[in-house]
């Protein structure tokens, strides 16, 4: 077993290091489930195999430390406490987890817990990029409710129960429909049946523009550049929007997409109907945002969860809270 164990631990060694250097393209939850499902084996063996058997060889040894005392207090020889003492270590010694076990049973309760809060609860991620500004900045931990849309299945992400279904302004972590092992996160601006317009760099939805208030502009730091930024409103919520006045209101190099025709793109900008099961998404950001309008429309199949809450940002403290 300690060979067989060394070669498990390996090649997971092996795929970490070949994701790490960019040699595969990883996954995350494929990994922590292989892990899971991996230690839960060692761990269950361990409570009914090689615990038990431990336990056996420490009795034996006890019982054959017992007979030899017994031998020896028959012959009137005195007993020796040292030799007490070594017979505890050495049952110590049998019953304690080998490396092998240490590596893998012993990991088990924490690998679960942290394989269901991730699958089923929430999940954490890192802002990459500026896409989201003003409303997440890059390097802010944020969390991912990941039942609000209903609970899926992990790495299938086949979807068990149904929850909400996703709104028009909610901010939504998706698997990436041009490469789904990556995960991306925007804001929903259109949900199926929506005809989203995006001309001049005003929002429209089904012929009625989304209200929109001018606000004080903001400083983007890694820039040192102003940009004009505007409040605008879904319902009863409100986010905060930048936009550039030195970029184009044309869309430059948009994908040839699954229902594309559904598009029609002009030198203003572009307009979508959003199909059946479908999710047009925008980052806040709007002239610094590979978004819906570049890649096209997210499958229901490919939502990860909706984003709630910033619980850390190592650069700065105040970040910490939840936002819309």
């Amino acid at each position: 077993m300690p060979i067989v164990t060394g070669l498990i631990l390996a090649a997971f060694a092996a795929y970490i290091g070949a994701w790490y250097t960019g040699a595969v393209e990883g996954n995350f939850a494929l990994l922590l489930f292989l892990a899971t499902v991996v230690t839960g084996i060692y761990w269950v063996a361990e409570r009914l195999v090689f615990l038990r058997r431990r336990r056996e060889a420490a009795a034996r040894l006890e019982a054959a430390g017992a007979e030899r005392r017994a031998a020896l207090v028959r012959q009137g020889v005195a007993l020796d406490t040292g030799a007490d003492a070594e017979l505890q270590n050495a049952r110590a010694r049998i019953l304690m987890q080998p490396w092998w076990l240490d590596w893998t049973a012993g990991l088990f309760p924490v690998i679960a817990a942290v394989f269901l809060l991730r699958s089923f609860l929430v999940e954490p991620f890192k802002i990459p990029s500026g896409s989201m500004i003003p409303t997440l900045l890059v390097g802010d931990l944020i969390l991912v409710n990941k039942f609000t849309y209903g609970i899926r299945l992990p790495v299938i992400n086949t979807k068990v129960t149904e929850g909400n279904a996703p709104r028009r302004g909610d901010v939504m972590v998706f698997r990436y429909p041009p490469q789904p092992s990556v995960d991306y996160i925007k804001r929903v601006v259109g949900v199926p049946g929506d005809e989203v317009a995006y001309l001049n760099k005003r929002l429209t939805l089904n012929g009625q523009p989304v209200p929109t208030t001018a606000v004080p502009d903001f400083f983007e730091a890694d820039s040192m550049r102003y940009f004009k930024q505007f409040e605008e409103k879904f319902g009863d919520r409100t986010h905060r929007v930048l936009n550039d006045d030195q970029r184009p209101a044309f869309i430059p190099g948009a994908d040839d997409f699954a229902f594309r025709d559904q598009c029609r793109y002009s030198v203003e900008g572009v307009t979508c109907k959003v199909p059946a099961g479908h999710y047009f998404m925008m980052g806040d950001n709007r002239d610094n945002s590979l978004d819906s309008r570049y890649w096209g429309f997210v499958p229901d199949k490919n939502i990860v969860g909706k984003a709630f809450f910033v619980w850390m940002n190592f650069s700065n403290l105040k970040r910490i809270g939840s936002f819309n």
